[in-house]
């Protein structure tokens, strides 16, 4: 019965996530629809409300492309492990009932993120284009730089905290917000979730100036939407995690609102901020991003030796 309850937990919070991915895309259109001055989906259901599931039946009943000099095997397994590791993340989440609980959570987060960049690296090189090799090294080497800040801040809500676990950071914010305490690292997250979902104004991946779609250029159909899909569903696991990371919460209501506002800045960016260079990109993680937080980790760790 036990196990039942958290396979039903699961399969809930699948469904949920993937329905949620779907409306968010309906969000970003209509975000940048009001900044651009302009109408956005308003056609399909009322207020456009059916636009997403009108872009997947769309999309799924298309013809897929079958390169005559792909890797096959690994060209089309790829956006399915992209998807699957975006999805597996939610598993860290802790429930109040019927979920598993993870000790060390984070350190599952960081090796499964480690895990993302190889279904991108796969997707370019088995694509055999340029464009998409290209677009699959620099993100690769995006993802890697950022993804070292990002270890760096959740050393910091571990030290100050005194455990991996998801549930003890949030029972460690009752009194007080860790935004209260790391705003400077709150700050870094946000823009380094930014660099690490391949988003505006780190897009350098899917840079079509230079790269018509980066690692992506070969793919159509089914294989575009699962990549489609895995990009937002990460989008919404980032904003999950500067919620309780900095914001406090438990799963209710308020912490979903909390996660949509979140969501809603990452849109923000993407109308607000023009695409930086890519060279600016990696000075800012390696000279930027990475001694700051290791400098507020170190400030931290002689603060409560003290």
């Amino acid at each position: 019965m036990e196990y039942f309850k958290v396979i039903l937990s699961y399969m809930i919070l699948l469904i949920m996530v993937l329905v949620s991915v779907a409306f968010v895309t309906l969000m970003e259109q209509k975000i940048l629809a009001g900044s651009q001055i302009r109408v956005g989906p308003n056609y399909v259901g009322a207020w456009g409300m059916l636009q997403p599931f009108s872009d997947a039946v769309k999309l799924f009943t298309k013809e897929g492309l079958i390169l005559s000099k792909s890797n096959f095997l690994v060209y089309w397994i790829s956006p399915i492990i992209s998807l699957g590791l975006a999805l597996f993340l939610w598993c860290v989440y802790p429930f109040l009932e019927g979920g598993v609980e993870f000790k060390y959570g984070l350190l599952f987060f960081i090796c499964v993120s480690g895990l993302s960049v190889f279904p991108i690296l796969g997707s370019g090189w088995s694509s055999n284009c340029k464009y998409s090799m290209l677009g699959s090294l620099r993100s690769v080497a995006q993802m890697v730089s950022y993804e070292i800040s990002l270890a760096m801040i959740i050393l910091s809500l571990v030290w100050l905290s005194g455990s991996f676990n998801l549930k003890e950071i949030m029972l460690s914010q009752v009194y007080l917000w860790n935004l209260a305490v790391f705003f400077p690292l709150s700050l870094i997250w946000f823009a380094a979730s930014l660099a690490e979902t391949n988003r505006s104004p780190y897009d350098f991946s899917e840079g079509e100036s230079e790269l018509v779609s980066g690692f992506n250029t070969e793919y159509s159909a089914g294989g575009f939407v699962l990549i489609f899909m895995s990009e937002y569903s990460n989008i919404l696991f980032m904003g999950l995690l500067f919620v309780v990371f900095f914001l406090g919460g438990w799963m209710s209501l308020i912490l979903v609102l909390k996660m949509m506002m979140i969501v809603y800045l990452f849109v923000w960016v993407r109308a607000t901020m023009p695409r930086y260079r890519y060279d600016k990109l990696m000075y800012l993680a390696w000279k930027g991003f990475l001694p700051i937080s290791l400098m507020i980790f170190i400030f931290y760790v002689y603060v409560l030796i003290l």
